[in-house]
């Protein structure tokens, strides 16, 4: 890969989700960047409102958002001044991004990632998934959700979690539970239905379990699902220690994850191991999209409580785009 310039700061900045975040941090680390993480929310009334609404000026964030003094610095960073590169993600992002580069006259290029339904002109680059049907001639698009994985960042993954899970019988199915968005919702019925066919799952190979749930996933259903697992051999997270959500990843033969996530979805299918979706109830059409790309790339499965092999290239969309990106940056003047 072409080397980024050397002793650049770069800010990823989102609202401070872990998925939302999750996506500046993959991309700013396959550019070969250690960013410094910079939270943002915009004031009321102007959250609430579609951004094109949106006046671009400082007053829609809190003050000290736009202070390089207050805002996070790295090492030997000079005073009072903007990064080099500033990579945002998220609604919350969208506008801030595009005020970094408008206040540093232009010397902070900005990378915006996800549509910020605003024009891309006013940024450097926007990437954006497939999906989402944003297109420019500064736009990229991608598969899915950017990330960190790599086979390097699973190997590890799988070292760390290796002594926990000596027990358990193989082959080793991940499942990667999401819960209720905007989109979707995560019923008690689903729940029951994902617990037996992970019963009939195991009846059928004598699989052995590694499961994770998110927050979204509710007391409620954690509880239910639990009730399903309490006699099958298998590792779950205790939503307390820290996740060991790449040893999962690394250590899995198949996963099995819940479609209303598409980071979790894109993750799943950065590793090469076959990947059974469990559909929840709702959806919209731009979820639809990127399953049914995934589907037809031959990429991912509906679960039906068997175990299937098949190979598909893993998705490395952060490598693919950071390659592209660090071209157009030593094609350039600046940063």
């Amino acid at each position: 890969m072409t080397e980024i310039k050397k002793n650049l700061v770069c800010w990823a900045v989102s609202d401070g989700r872990a998925g939302i975040e999750a996506n500046c941090l993959g991309l700013a680390t396959a550019m070969g960047l250690s960013p410094v993480i910079h939270h943002v929310r915009m004031k009321s009334p102007w959250k609430w409102l579609p951004p094109a609404l949106i006046p671009l000026n400082t007053s829609i964030y809190e003050a000290s958002a736009f202070s390089p003094n207050d805002a996070p610095k790295a090492k030997g960073q000079p005073k009072d001044n903007w990064p080099d590169i500033i990579i945002g993600c998220g609604r919350q992002a969208a506008l801030f991004t595009a005020l970094v580069r408008k206040l540093s006259k232009g010397k902070t290029f900005a990378i915006q990632i996800q549509d910020p339904k605003v024009s891309p002109k006013l940024y450097d680059l926007v990437v954006t998934p497939e999906h989402d049907k944003l297109r420019g001639p500064n736009v990229l698009t991608t598969c899915g959700a950017l990330n960190k994985i790599t086979p390097d960042l699973l190997e590890v993954g799988k070292k760390e979690l290796a002594s926990r899970i000596t027990d358990l019988p193989r082959p080793l199915v991940a499942v990667l539970i999401g819960g209720k968005s905007k989109a979707y919702d995560l019923t008690a019925d689903i729940i029951h239905q994902l617990g037996k066919k992970l019963q009939k799952l195991h009846q059928q190979t004598g699989c052995g379990f590694l499961v994770t749930t998110s927050r979204r996933t509710g007391q409620e259903n954690e509880a239910l699902l639990s009730s399903y697992l309490k006699d099958l051999p298998a590792f779950i997270w205790d939503g307390q220690s820290p996740n060991p959500y790449f040893g999962l990843l690394g250590s899995a033969d198949a996963i099995v994850v819940t479609s209303d996530s598409v980071n979790m979805v894109t993750e799943a299918a950065s590793t090469g191991r076959p990947v059974f979706t469990v559909d929840l109830e709702g959806g919209n059409k731009k979820f639809d999209r990127f399953h049914r790309k995934l589907r037809d790339d031959g990429i991912i499965r509906p679960f039906t409580g068997t175990l299937e092999t098949w190979h598909y290239p893993p998705l490395c969309e952060s490598q693919r785009i950071a390659k592209i990106i660090l071209k157009k940056l030593n094609n350039s003047k600046r940063p």
